[in-house]
């Protein structure tokens, strides 16, 4: 009975932690806008505050005789259950941090949650130690009794993390597998004081608080879990009014749309609902110029689908026979019915959707071979980024190239992006943030822009009417982005030029990262 008990309290609690450790994760990594030291940071607190919990048990740990050990089965309770409530509110908490002025000096206020969750591992580092105590005898198959301990904490911990990270986060939202957690941790507190031989009225007191624990846990949910997402993607500009018209969670991650269609993926701006160069809030005159930098391509792939607006765009390319598109996260799939703009890309007949890892399907299909590729990057900034910005990624899209290809792709203007495409390739040149490149000369003729820009359609709609005063300001707007100034970020430029202007910065492989790690905008903003 004490081995067995010894057994599924270790399971149970490596379960529970490493339940929520992942969806802290998924928190703290959207509150980052995916940046790469969010997982290192939660890990570090988390440690710590496994090993303080664990000291903090030394002095509990005394010889078990008499009714200590039943006492030491309600001590585990009250850590246990301590924990589970702590846990549960590190996620509200921390959204809540961050739309306050309290921060460390120089980090930005939601950093204070790892704290919260120093606090909520410590309460869970001290019940492994005290379980062990408990149901280990001193004699000669204590360290055979301590190897199954930690070997059904290990089956827990891992269990803990296939299910919530590849079962319950498809299925459920964060908010209704924290509240599962956290009733799990209570309930197996409640068990442990039943085993305790706790009786009358000493055991009511303890139904009755761990009761009320649930109770509040269960009730306080909608309370405390509304517009998490609203507080840590927007901070210190969140108000009341701050409500996302969509927010889709899987085990992908988070999706989110705010009120001005503009799409946010694991809390970085993702782009927005919009065909419409009039009405241009995602810059997509940048996929119009595909055509002018490789004329009439027939075979196309996109890596990224995000809100499609830009897959809208390239698949209205005349003369294009077929568009492939690699998509990681299924979740856009749910979003993009919901817009009319968009919504027919997922029943083009010149358009395939792939779910997979752009870098991964390119290596598993060395034949597939195309006039362009495309790829309109997330932030250069952004952990596993490396993966499509690398050199050794751009010689995987090169084999991928038909004779004269292009491979064109956002570099969210990073030095150390750009410089790594025209030390890869002979043939470049910058339009605006992208980057296009080849090994064949690359030639942008202007009156071949204005044209494209005038005649352009999307759906059989013309995207500008030159008949029309404001269109037609809108068409100079844009076709004058050639003539600007090297100097200016919406302009053209050379490879030569970037050569010259990215002197300095480092190439980007799969070895240093370097656009992840070099350029990590301030952590305050």
């Amino acid at each position: 009975m004490k081995r067995n008990l010894m057994l599924v309290v270790a399971w149970a609690s490596g379960f529970i932690a490493l339940s929520y450790e992942i969806l802290w994760y998924r928190v703290f990594a959207f509150a980052s806008r995916g940046r790469p030291s969010a997982f290192g940071l939660l890990l570090a607190f988390y440690l710590v505050g496994v090993a303080v919990g664990a000291a903090v048990t030394k002095p509990l740990c005394k010889d078990l005789e008499g009714d200590r050990r039943n006492a030491m089965l309600r001590i585990i309770a009250i850590f246990a259950g301590c924990a589970s409530v702590a846990s549960y509110f590190v996620i509200p908490l921390t959204a809540r941090l961050a739309t306050t002025d309290v921060h460390l000096p120089g980090r930005p206020a939601w950093e204070m949650g790892f704290l919260l969750v120093m606090i909520a591992a410590g309460s869970m580092g001290a019940v492994l130690p005290l379980v062990a105590h408990f149901g280990i005898d001193a004699d000669d198959r204590a360290g055979l009794q301590l190897g199954y301990v930690y070997l059904a904490n290990i089956i827990g911990s891992t269990l803990g993390s296939l299910l919530t990270g590849f079962v319950l986060m498809e299925i459920a939202s964060t908010r209704a597998i924290s509240t599962g957690l956290a009733c799990a941790g209570l309930g197996m507190s409640l068990m442990l004081v039943v085993i305790s031989g706790s009786r009358g009225k000493t055991l009511g007191s303890w139904a009755l608080a761990i009761g009320a624990a649930v109770a509040f846990v269960a009730v306080s949910g909608g309370f405390a879990f509304r517009q998490i997402y609203e507080r840590l993607l927007m901070k210190g500009s969140f108000t009341s009014d701050s409500t996302f018209v969509d927010v889709l969670e899987n085990r992908h991650g988070v999706i989110v749309v705010d009120k001005n269609l503009e799409v946010y993926g694991g809390g970085a701006y993702d782009g927005a609902f919009n065909v419409s160069l009039v009405d241009d809030r995602n810059r997509i005159e940048r996929a119009f110029a595909v055509e002018v930098l490789h004329p009439h391509p027939k075979q196309m792939l996109m890596i990224g689908l995000a809100s499609g607006s830009w897959a809208q765009a390239l698949a209205s390319f005349p003369g294009l026979e077929h568009l492939t598109i690699v998509e990681i996260d299924p979740g856009y799939l749910d979003l993009i019915p919901k817009h009319p703009e968009v919504a027919s890309i997922l029943t083009n007949p010149k358009v395939t959707i792939v779910i997979d890892d752009g870098r991964r399907w390119l290596l598993r299909h060395p034949d597939a071979k195309f006039d362009v590729i495309v790829m309109n990057t997330t932030w250069h900034w952004r952990a596993h980024v490396t993966n499509l910005l690398s050199r050794d990624f751009l010689e995987i899209a090169r084999a991928h190239l038909l004779p004269g290809g292009l491979h064109y792709f956002n570099t969210t203007s990073s030095d150390a992006v750009q410089r790594t495409a025209v030390l890869e390739f002979p043939y470049a040149m910058r339009f605006e943030n992208f980057m296009a490149v080849s090994d064949s000369p690359i030639t942008f003729d202007r009156n071949a822009w204005r044209d494209e820009l005038a005649n352009a359609t999307v759906e059989g709609q013309r995207v500008l009417d030159p008949s029309r005063e404001e269109d037609r300001k809108v068409l100079d707007g844009i076709a004058s982005i050639v003539d600007a100034s090297p100097e200016q970020w919406a302009s053209m430029e050379s490879r030569e030029a970037i050569l010259a202007r990215t002197e300095g910065a480092r190439e980007v492989t799969d070895d240093n990262m370097a656009c992840e790690w070099d350029q990590v905008p301030p952590a305050n903003e």
